[in-house]
Protein backbone atom coordinates (compact mmCIF):
# COMPACT_ATOMS: atom_id res chain seq x y z
CA UNK A 1 0.00 0.00 0.00
CA UNK A 2 1.16 3.51 -1.06
CA UNK A 3 -0.14 7.13 -0.64
CA UNK A 4 0.92 8.26 -3.63
CA UNK A 5 3.36 10.57 -1.99
CA UNK A 6 6.44 11.00 -4.31
CA UNK A 7 9.72 10.77 -2.38
CA UNK A 8 12.17 11.03 -4.87
CA UNK A 9 12.90 10.87 -8.52
CA UNK A 10 15.30 7.90 -10.10
CA UNK A 11 16.78 7.35 -13.50
CA UNK A 12 16.38 4.12 -15.44
CA UNK A 13 20.10 3.25 -15.67
CA UNK A 14 19.43 -0.17 -17.67
CA UNK A 15 15.90 -1.69 -19.63
CA UNK A 16 17.13 -5.46 -21.13
CA UNK A 17 14.52 -7.18 -22.22
CA UNK A 18 14.14 -11.19 -20.84
CA UNK A 19 12.42 -14.62 -21.87
CA UNK A 20 9.88 -13.00 -18.78
CA UNK A 21 9.80 -9.37 -19.60
CA UNK A 22 12.31 -7.09 -18.71
CA UNK A 23 14.71 -6.42 -16.60
CA UNK A 24 15.03 -2.94 -15.27
CA UNK A 25 17.32 -0.86 -13.07
CA UNK A 26 16.79 2.16 -11.56
CA UNK A 27 19.28 5.07 -10.02
CA UNK A 28 17.41 5.98 -7.15
CA UNK A 29 19.14 9.26 -7.05
CA UNK A 30 19.32 10.71 -3.35
CA UNK A 31 16.11 8.50 -2.20
CA UNK A 32 16.56 7.72 1.71
CA UNK A 33 15.10 4.47 1.64
CA UNK A 34 17.07 1.41 1.86
CA UNK A 35 14.87 -1.91 0.45
CA UNK A 36 16.17 -5.20 0.93
CA UNK A 37 15.59 -8.09 -1.33
CA UNK A 38 12.08 -8.89 -1.66
CA UNK A 39 10.96 -5.38 -0.51
CA UNK A 40 8.52 -3.36 -2.58
CA UNK A 41 9.12 -0.13 -4.47
CA UNK A 42 6.56 2.07 -6.11
CA UNK A 43 7.96 2.77 -9.25
CA UNK A 44 5.75 5.75 -11.33
CA UNK A 45 3.11 4.57 -9.97
CA UNK A 46 3.83 0.31 -10.11
CA UNK A 47 4.47 -1.85 -7.27
CA UNK A 48 7.59 -3.63 -8.36
CA UNK A 49 9.56 -5.86 -6.25
CA UNK A 50 13.62 -5.40 -5.55
CA UNK A 51 15.51 -8.08 -6.99
CA UNK A 52 18.75 -6.92 -5.10
CA UNK A 53 20.11 -3.71 -5.05
CA UNK A 54 23.83 -3.00 -7.01
CA UNK A 55 26.55 -0.55 -7.22
CA UNK A 56 24.50 0.41 -10.62
CA UNK A 57 21.14 0.67 -9.17
CA UNK A 58 17.75 -0.85 -7.49
CA UNK A 59 17.02 -4.04 -10.13
CA UNK A 60 13.57 -4.88 -10.91
CA UNK A 61 12.15 -7.53 -13.03
CA UNK A 62 8.64 -6.80 -14.72
CA UNK A 63 6.72 -9.44 -16.23
CA UNK A 64 5.01 -9.50 -19.82
CA UNK A 65 1.24 -8.62 -17.57
CA UNK A 66 3.21 -5.68 -16.04
CA UNK A 67 4.45 -4.58 -19.30
CA UNK A 68 0.94 -4.78 -20.92
CA UNK A 69 -0.69 -2.47 -18.44
CA UNK A 70 1.96 -0.23 -17.75
CA UNK A 71 4.62 2.61 -19.23
CA UNK A 72 7.10 0.25 -18.71
CA UNK A 73 8.16 -1.12 -21.93
CA UNK A 74 8.41 2.51 -22.55
CA UNK A 75 11.33 2.84 -20.25
CA UNK A 76 14.80 3.68 -21.92
CA UNK A 77 18.35 4.46 -20.17
CA UNK A 78 17.25 8.14 -19.03
CA UNK A 79 13.46 7.96 -18.43
CA UNK A 80 13.12 9.59 -14.94
CA UNK A 81 10.32 7.78 -12.61
CA UNK A 82 8.79 9.10 -9.46
CA UNK A 83 9.97 6.71 -6.68
CA UNK A 84 7.96 6.13 -3.07
CA UNK A 85 8.26 3.48 -0.45
CA UNK A 86 5.31 1.13 1.07
CA UNK A 87 3.64 2.70 3.81
CA UNK A 88 4.36 1.21 6.91
CA UNK A 89 2.14 0.86 10.13
CA UNK A 90 2.00 4.12 12.06
CA UNK A 91 2.51 6.68 8.73
CA UNK A 92 0.66 9.26 8.17
CA UNK A 93 -1.92 9.01 5.01
CA UNK A 94 -0.82 12.19 3.43
CA UNK A 95 -2.96 11.30 -0.12
CA UNK A 96 -5.24 8.65 -0.70
CA UNK A 97 -5.04 4.53 0.07
CA UNK A 98 -2.77 3.54 -3.85
CA UNK A 99 -2.21 0.02 -4.38
CA UNK A 100 0.33 0.13 -6.63
CA UNK A 101 -1.57 -1.28 -8.87
CA UNK A 102 -1.63 0.31 -12.39
CA UNK A 103 -5.35 -0.28 -13.84
CA UNK A 104 -4.31 0.98 -17.43
CA UNK A 105 -2.63 3.76 -19.18
CA UNK A 106 -3.55 7.12 -20.13
CA UNK A 107 -2.39 9.90 -22.92
CA UNK A 108 -2.11 13.32 -21.73
CA UNK A 109 -4.18 15.09 -24.52
CA UNK A 110 -3.87 19.18 -22.81
CA UNK A 111 -1.30 20.44 -20.62
CA UNK A 112 -2.79 24.30 -19.55
CA UNK A 113 -0.61 26.82 -18.71
CA UNK A 114 -2.75 30.04 -18.28
CA UNK A 115 -4.21 29.38 -14.90
CA UNK A 116 -2.00 27.60 -12.60
CA UNK A 117 -0.93 24.29 -14.15
CA UNK A 118 -3.78 21.85 -15.53
CA UNK A 119 -2.99 18.74 -17.17
CA UNK A 120 -5.98 17.05 -18.81
CA UNK A 121 -5.89 13.27 -19.79
CA UNK A 122 -7.31 10.49 -22.22
CA UNK A 123 -9.06 7.68 -20.35
CA UNK A 124 -9.41 4.42 -21.35
CA UNK A 125 -13.04 2.84 -21.52
CA UNK A 126 -12.46 0.53 -18.91
CA UNK A 127 -11.33 2.67 -16.06
CA UNK A 128 -13.81 5.65 -16.46
CA UNK A 129 -16.33 4.52 -13.87
CA UNK A 130 -13.72 5.08 -11.49
CA UNK A 131 -13.09 8.51 -12.45
CA UNK A 132 -15.55 10.97 -10.29
CA UNK A 133 -15.30 14.45 -9.62
CA UNK A 134 -13.47 15.93 -6.72
CA UNK A 135 -12.24 12.09 -6.36
CA UNK A 136 -8.27 10.83 -6.01
CA UNK A 137 -6.40 8.87 -9.22
CA UNK A 138 -2.64 8.22 -9.14
CA UNK A 139 -0.88 9.66 -11.84
CA UNK A 140 2.75 8.06 -12.66
CA UNK A 141 2.34 7.51 -8.54
CA UNK A 142 1.16 11.19 -7.59
CA UNK A 143 -1.38 11.64 -5.82
CA UNK A 144 -3.71 14.00 -7.60
CA UNK A 145 -7.50 15.13 -7.19
CA UNK A 146 -9.78 15.12 -10.36
CA UNK A 147 -10.94 19.19 -10.87
CA UNK A 148 -12.44 18.07 -13.58
CA UNK A 149 -13.96 14.87 -15.55
CA UNK A 150 -15.44 14.32 -18.92
CA UNK A 151 -19.20 13.57 -19.01
CA UNK A 152 -18.66 10.55 -20.76
CA UNK A 153 -15.62 9.68 -18.54
CA UNK A 154 -13.49 10.04 -21.59
CA UNK A 155 -10.70 12.55 -19.60
CA UNK A 156 -9.76 13.81 -16.77
CA UNK A 157 -8.63 16.69 -15.56
CA UNK A 158 -6.23 17.71 -12.48
CA UNK A 159 -4.90 20.83 -11.23
CA UNK A 160 -1.33 20.68 -9.91
CA UNK A 161 0.43 23.19 -7.16
CA UNK A 162 3.98 24.16 -7.41
CA UNK A 163 5.48 21.51 -4.67
CA UNK A 164 4.48 18.93 -6.74
CA UNK A 165 5.73 20.22 -10.32
CA UNK A 166 8.96 20.62 -8.05
CA UNK A 167 8.88 16.90 -6.66
CA UNK A 168 7.54 14.59 -9.21
CA UNK A 169 8.17 13.99 -12.62
CA UNK A 170 4.80 15.39 -13.87
CA UNK A 171 5.97 18.90 -14.61
CA UNK A 172 7.57 16.90 -17.68
CA UNK A 173 4.84 15.49 -18.95
CA UNK A 174 3.67 16.68 -22.91
CA UNK A 175 0.92 16.20 -25.00
CA UNK A 176 1.11 13.02 -26.25
CA UNK A 177 2.94 11.12 -23.48
CA UNK A 178 1.88 7.81 -21.42
CA UNK A 179 0.70 7.91 -17.84
CA UNK A 180 0.11 5.13 -15.70
CA UNK A 181 -2.88 5.60 -14.36
CA UNK A 182 -4.98 3.70 -11.03
CA UNK A 183 -8.83 4.27 -9.80
CA UNK A 184 -9.49 5.13 -6.11
CA UNK A 185 -9.53 1.72 -4.81
CA UNK A 186 -12.64 2.55 -2.87
CA UNK A 187 -14.87 3.52 -5.76
CA UNK A 188 -13.55 1.19 -7.67
CA UNK A 189 -15.00 -1.57 -4.95
CA UNK A 190 -18.47 0.67 -4.67
CA UNK A 191 -18.86 0.35 -8.88
CA UNK A 192 -17.96 -3.25 -8.74
CA UNK A 193 -20.30 -4.27 -6.11
CA UNK A 194 -22.98 -2.11 -7.54
CA UNK A 195 -22.56 -3.70 -10.73
CA UNK A 196 -22.39 -7.24 -8.96
CA UNK A 197 -25.74 -6.25 -7.67
CA UNK A 198 -27.04 -5.16 -11.32
CA UNK A 199 -27.67 -1.60 -10.74
CA UNK A 200 -24.84 -0.10 -12.73
CA UNK A 201 -23.27 -2.16 -16.19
Amino acid sequence: MYTGIVRAIGTVVRSDVTDSGRRIVIDPGGFDYEPGAGDSVGCSGCCLTLVERTDEGWVFDAMHETLSKTTLGDWVVGTRVNLERPLRMGDGLDGHQVQGHVDGVGEVIGIDESDGWRIRIGVPEGLRSSMVPKGSVTIDGVSLTLAGVAEDGSWIECAIIPETLKRTTISERKKGDRVNLEGDVMVKAIVATMARMGVVH
